[in-house]
């Protein structure tokens, strides 16, 4: 069993940037491939990036290639999303996900079994 906790969200101004965490509880943490997602107001749950077990692979939406960048820190049991050049439609609760198996570079949410609370990230125009 794994449990996940965000943190991190907040408001920014269109340009700025933001830097969510997630931290995982779990001792096989290290083996878990983690995803981040977002669901805007009256919108589904979208991708947004997926990060392999090791590090090595990351996978994005095109939405964000270029301005997000998915990390993750095995020793501390924690991924990050660091987030650039923010715009007001990444306007959404963002959550962190995470599976014991593989995922595909543009996963479905049903690929993942955990799921965070979710943390509110608003960018203002």
């Amino acid at each position: 069993q794994v449990q996940l906790v965000e943190s991190g969200g907040g408001l920014v101004q269109a340009g700025g940037s933001l830097r969510l965490s997630c931290a995982a509880s779990g001792r096989t943490f290290s083996t878990y491939t983690m995803g981040w997602f977002r669901q805007a107001p009256g919108k589904e749950r979208t991708f947004v990036a997926v990060i392999r077990w090791s590090g090595g692979s990351t996978y994005y939406a095109d939405s964000v290639k270029g301005r997000f960048t998915i990390s993750r820190d095995n020793a501390k049991n924690t991924v990050y999303l660091q987030m650039n050049s923010l715009k007001p439609e990444d306007t959404a609760v963002y959550y962190c996900a995470a599976t014991p198996w593989g995922a595909s570079s543009r996963p479905r949410r049903d690929e993942f079994q955990y799921w965070g609370q979710g943390t509110q990230v608003t960018v203002s125009s």
